[in-house]
């Protein structure tokens, strides 16, 4: 598993370590019950708190990504990855949606907002 942690983002730590774990089984890179890290060794691989690795796996696992068995450790959950794609794009539809009532209020019309997105596409 690489992951690569930015403390001069302004993504909280946290947020970094569950967007790249997201993204990895998403692709398919992490496999279905798949073994993470530790918590503790995660932290100490990033040189983070044990209190952000922990909070990257809850947020994990309330998205359905990760399953927690007590002992035993994290693993990458069983279910089908087009129920945690589809569970993905409604977030990110969500999100979309925001963004679309925010860009009505300062008055940026569909055809800018399409601009900018595009271009903010196509830089990522």
């Amino acid at each position: 598993m690489d992951i690569i942690i930015s403390t001069s983002s302004d993504t909280p730590l946290y947020e970094q370590i569950v967007d790249q774990i997201k993204q990895q089984i998403l692709t398919g890179e992490l496999l279905q019950q798949t073994m993470l890290p530790s918590i503790r060794t995660l932290a100490k691989e990033l040189h983070v708190s044990i209190i952000t690795t922990k909070r990257a796996y809850e947020e994990l696992e309330a998205l359905g990504l990760v399953d927690t068995v007590v002992g035993k450790g994290t693993f990458v959950s069983a279910a089908p990855t087009s129920q945690v794609r589809e569970a993905a794009i409604v977030r990110l539809e969500e999100k979309i949606a925001d963004i679309i009532k925010q860009a009505k209020i300062i008055g940026l019309t569909k055809e800018e907002l399409k601009d900018l997105f595009l271009t903010l596409y196509e830089e990522e």
